[in-house]
């Protein structure tokens, strides 16, 4: 077969590389939306020791087809408190075993596997809706990334005997340092360290890489997946960057040293597997694990370690300072004072959040501090709820056509319901932890794991309801309005088992109760005020009926 025309085969990969990372996106997107509450409530779960916690990590990663995304998902709950930055340094270590699983399932070549999972994929996506819906996303997702391989093997099986190839990857052989780096490079290009490694084995199966070159790629890819989590949490508190850092040093550092370790001694390759492919893809799963059972029993100690590195920092400013995003300039132009105050509200929800991922821990030890912040910033909503209503006001002074004062109305309805929101939280939730700790009293422990639970599900619409106000996305849309009834039918079977432990004449429940109904009603409203925001854009687009989704 004739070799193929440079530009020909130049568009051939990037299609296929192109694919291959859509496709993996396609999958973690269909986890995220559809089983993201259970992951969140798995992974707050895995506390209890380091091995769990790591067995955690692994199976959230397989499932997210991302030791990124679990990274975020963690530094989340470190930030919160939720978790012990050891626990979730744990947790990073078990995401990227999973991570390297997920690439071993994912080179199985099995052809039927493709007609069928897009068989079965599209009906389900088609004819599902919520959470099963996506199911069919995610199986349509794993049957591109099949077929994106089966193109980067027919692309590339030409180059095999090309001498110009031989010549280029016979360098990348002699010289692993660039090969890392190339790795590491595009690893960090397509936000993908799983899409990468498949790329590089795949390479490595058609004898096109050499094997010491495709496991340096990997290992750089190693290092380039740990410092996408890096960048992407650089805002998150020290708490929960410390495990990140962490996470970088020890998951780069350990790919460095291997790599200069194959360097000196490429015969250890041999010892992986008979053939090119599952040498390099093996190398991936053998270097995570031996990282993880290594580091697993002093992720106390390293996190300790970063303390004096990366020590807490005392802001002088004033964190509820507000720099207000109504331009009084803009009112002479209604499309942008309407762009304003969506701003403004997309301001108020992110401050919410934070009011809500802080009260929790006061259930447990209250702290006065903390619970001084959340009144403040409940005086902040207050006034910004206010400054919308009477910006809005201004803007309908100035004549607003059909459409733009609909526009307006929906905004200054959000902003009655995030208002809502943070009195649900300030004046009832932070009155009830208060009480708790006043008469010194502790829910049952079933009963505290129910609360944790149900704040987590609801910090997730939460902020599925930010990235709708920010997308108007109508699917998301759809999505957090049918969360709603979901939240509404959880809320009532955790009511019905704390009746029944009432029955049981648990004291703990008894001594407790008004707290418990209380918080989750609280909890509830928090989450229908968040799920106003999609009722406009279902309303636009045709998906709402007047009582009901359609």
């Amino acid at each position: 077969m004739d070799d193929p025309h440079p530009i020909q085969f130049l568009i051939q990969i990037a299609g296929a590389a192109a694919l291959l990372i859509w496709a993996v996106r396609l999958v973690r997107t269909g986890v995220e939306r559809g089983f993201a509450a259970p992951l969140r409530f798995w992974l707050r779960h895995s506390a209890k020791n380091r091995l769990l916690a790591a067995a955690t990590g692994m199976g959230a990663a397989v499932f997210l087809q991302s030791s990124t995304a679990v990274a975020v998902l963690v530094s989340n709950f470190v930030a919160k408190g939720g978790l012990a930055t050891a626990v979730g340094l744990a947790i990073l270590l078990g995401a990227d075993v999973g991570s390297a699983v997920v690439t071993q399932l994912l080179m199985v070549r099995q052809p039927i596997l493709i007609p069928i999972l897009l068989l079965v994929g599209v009906a389900i996506f088609q004819r599902a809706h919520g959470s099963t819906r996506q199911v069919g996303r995610i199986l349509i997702g794993l049957a591109l990334i099949f077929v994106s391989l089966d193109m980067i093997r027919a692309a590339t099986g030409p180059l095999v005997d090309n001498p110009a190839t031989q010549t280029v990857m016979a360098y990348l052989g002699r010289d692993l340092l660039t090969a890392f780096v190339l790795g590491a490079g595009f690893a960090w290009i397509v936000h993908s360290s799983v899409a990468a490694v498949l790329l590089f084995v795949t390479l490595a199966a058609q004898a096109v890489l050499p094997v010491p070159a495709a496991v340096a790629m990997i290992l750089g890819a190693n290092l380039g997946g740990a410092l996408i989590a890096y960048v992407l949490t650089l805002s998150a508190p020290l708490s929960s960057r410390r495990m990140i850092v962490a996470n970088l040093v020890l998951r780069g550092g350990g790919a460095i040293v291997v790599t200069f370790l194959i360097s000196a001694m490429p015969d250890l390759l041999d010892r992986l597997g008979a053939t090119p492919a599952r040498q390099s893809i093996n190398s991936h799963l053998v270097f995570n694990l031996v990282l993880a059972v290594i580091a697993l029993p002093f992720v106390g100690v390293l996190t300790s370690l970063l303390m004096p590195l990366m020590p807490d920092k005392v802001s002088e400013d004033n964190p509820l300072a507000v720099v207000s995003a109504l331009d009084p300039t803009a009112l002479e132009r209604p499309q942008r004072g309407l762009d304003c105050a969506a701003r403004e509200l997309l301001g108020m929800g992110q401050k919410i959040e934070h009011m809500l991922i802080s009260v929790e821990p006061l259930y447990d030890t209250w702290n006065t501090a903390a619970a001084r912040t959340i009144s403040d910033q409940d005086a902040t909503i207050k006034q910004m709820h206010l400054d919308v209503k009477l910006y809005l006001a201004k803007l309908g002074q100035t004549g607003l056509d059909e459409e733009f004062g609909r526009r307006s109305m929906e905004l200054a309805s959000i902003s009655s319901s995030l208002d809502s929101a943070s009195d649900a939280i300030a004046r009832v939730m932070l009155e009830l932890a208060k009480r708790l700790d006043a008469q010194k009293l502790q829910f049952s422990p079933q009963g505290r794991i129910e609360i944790g639970d149900f704040s987590d599900r609801v910090q997730s619409n939460v902020q599925l309801a930010l990235n709708v106000m920010m997308n108007q996305n109508p699917a998301e849309a759809r999505e957090l309005v049918a969360a709603k009834e979901k939240v509404r039918k959880v809320e009532q079977k955790l009511q019905r088992n704390h009746i029944g432990r009432l029955r049981e004449g648990l004291a703990e429940s008894i001594e407790t109760s008004n707290i418990h109904q209380e918080t989750l009603r609280a909890l509830k409203q928090v989450n229908t005020a968040f799920s106003m925001v999609g009722y406009p854009i279902l309303l636009k687009s045709g998906d709402l009926l007047k009582s009901r989704l359609v």
